[in-house]
């Protein structure tokens, strides 16, 4: 057995462990325990989330840029947060759950996003009240905070929490070269090369894995990501954050509109799908794709894991741009958290998931497919309706869509892998984040003419391993989550005056953001 053979057998094993064992049941838990704990905060308190979310978008307070030094606005902060999470998932990562779960699987990815609201609000919330300034003024939070100064504050749990702390910085640092850049710019490049075919650049073959050929094509595409990335990222937080707040909606809205569009038009197999959708996700045996059958445990495993990969609630990554964010109160950015998943996986993947269930490239009487293919299954769903002819250009409108969710991704992730970076360095922190962003623009060009996808699987496997701890934070800290909720709910909410906020472990910083919110008590 090769080398490289030994390490893809040694992570399958622990992947399947994490993701199949673990993982998925720990972080389904988690949800269910935290809405437990804050009431059914996601449906009881629907209408305060979503009118300080999604209905405070033309507040000054929310999407005016901050004037403190090294911060970003609350809307900012999502942009960048569902700049990361809005990806290639929401593509590939639902036809993949549907040609591998069957239909059902869909249901049960609302199952997941449906808890991991509230996971990702009990992070972001965490991520809030533990935050602190680094050597340039920016604010750092993220699970390696809460774990260390939250769940290392219990009696004699200060090493386990360093511990935790360090090993879910060390996944994140490494699973962002993974899923964060070789994994998405590979499936911009081979989409893109795809669809927008150059002849004489694809002609010349720079070398072959397998049945894998890598182009000149490819390359000159990866050199393109590399710079327009490098330019972005290595501006710092702030223009990353200004390029996510372009893009993201840009590209939310132009992918839901096409969609809706195919949905119109397929109208009649609405009903169908969502049938399809309920009646299988329960089904022990589901017959689909010419298969025996997909195990019942298949299609829950496909379902929850897909939706994790898509919105990212227990990672713990997206804490770490929302620790960016200038809120004061940290229940009022736990609030963006939810409304993060509801967009990314209720309405962003809900919209792939009938476009390619309505369209026809599934019969859903059988379970045939037009193709097995992740990457192309969505495309022959546009191509259904976006034609004139015989000249189809849905392929054409999914590749640019792959671009800018995976272009994006790229910016989110790199900022998650150097705050990582930020707190494992230390004092040397200026210098380890500069040379980490350098090496993460130049393995873009790595990720271009990957063959192999065993940096992909590796990163998977990083991904499961950051998430585990971040997971142990969380619940250990659920006392906290609800005593915060409840202090929200108390003055905000029921709107009793005598109740002091709760904003900040570190007295300094409750009593700057208290002095803060007491002159201007507007802009939470």
């Amino acid at each position: 057995m090769s080398f490289w053979e030994t390490i893809a057998s040694i992570n399958d094993a622990v992947n399947t462990f994490v993701w199949s064992k673990t993982g998925v049941w720990l972080l389904i838990a988690t949800g269910i325990i935290m809405t437990c704990l804050t009431k059914v905060f996601q449906v009881t308190h629907i209408g305060h989330w979503m009118k300080r979310t999604i209905g405070s978008l033309f507040d000054k307070h929310v999407i005016s840029h901050s004037k403190e030094h090294a911060s970003i606005s609350q809307f900012q902060a999502l942009c960048t947060a569902l700049a990361a999470t809005v990806g290639v998932g929401n593509i590939a990562g639902v036809s993949a759950a549907i040609i591998t779960g069957g239909p059902g699987a869909v249901f049960w990815m609302w199952f997941a996003a449906f808890f991991g609201m509230m996971t990702n609000y009990s992070e972001n919330i965490l991520g809030i009240y533990f935050r602190r300034k680094n050597h340039d003024g920016e604010w750092s939070g993220g699970a390696m905070y809460y774990l260390q100064d939250g769940l290392g504050n219990y009696k004699g749990m200060k090493i386990v929490g360093r511990v935790l702390a360090v090993i879910f910085a060390i996944c994140a640092a490494l699973a962002a070269f993974g899923i964060g850049n070789m994994g998405q710019v590979n499936k911009i490049v081979l989409n893109f090369t795809s669809a927008f075919e150059n002849k004489r650049l694809s002609s010349v073959v720079l070398y072959t894995s397998g049945e894998s050929k890598v182009t000149l094509y490819m390359l000159v595409v990866g050199i393109g990501l590399m710079v327009l990335v490098g330019i972005v990222i290595l501006g710092g937080l702030q223009r990353i954050a200004s390029v996510a707040e372009k893009i993201v909606p840009f590209m939310v809205i132009c992918f839901i509109l096409g969609s809706v569009t195919i949905i119109i038009v397929n109208f009649r197999q609405i009903i169908p799908a969502f049938g399809a959708i309920f009646s299988r996700a329960f089904n022990s045996k589901a017959a689909w794709g010419g298969a025996t059958g997909v195990a019942f445990k298949t299609i829950i495993t496909q379902g929850c894991k897909r939706g994790v990969f898509s919105n990212e609630a227990g990672l713990g990554s997206s804490v770490m741009v929302h620790s960016n964010s200038n809120v004061k109160e940290p229940v009022k950015q736990g609030l963006w958290g939810i409304f993060e998943v509801f967009a990314d996986t209720i309405i962003v993947c809900s919209m792939t998931a009938l476009v390619i269930l309505t369209s026809g490239v599934v019969n859903l009487e059988t379970g045939a497919l037009e193709t097995t293919s992740d990457a192309t299954l969505v495309a022959d769903a546009f191509d259904t309706i976006f034609k004139v002819g015989n000249f189809s250009y849905g392929r054409y409108f999914v590749a640019l869509a792959i671009l800018c969710f995976a272009f994006t991704t790229i910016l989110g992730w790199s900022h998650y892998g150097s705050k990582a970076v930020e707190y494992l360095s230390g004092s040397h922190a200026p210098t380890a984040t500069k040379i980490y962003k350098i090496i993460f623009v130049f393995v873009i060009l790595g990720g271009a003419v990957m063959t192999s996808s065993i940096a992909w699987d590796i990163s998977d496997t990083f991904n499961g391993l950051m998430m585990i701890p971040n997971l142990i934070g969380v619940l250990a800290m659920s006392p906290l989550v609800m005593k915060l909720t409840s202090n929200y709910v108390d003055r905000k909410i029921k709107g009793k005056k005598d109740v002091k906020p709760l904003l900040s472990y570190d007295p300094a910083i409750q009593a700057e953001n208290e002095k803060a919110l007491a002159e201007n008590p507007d802009q939470d």
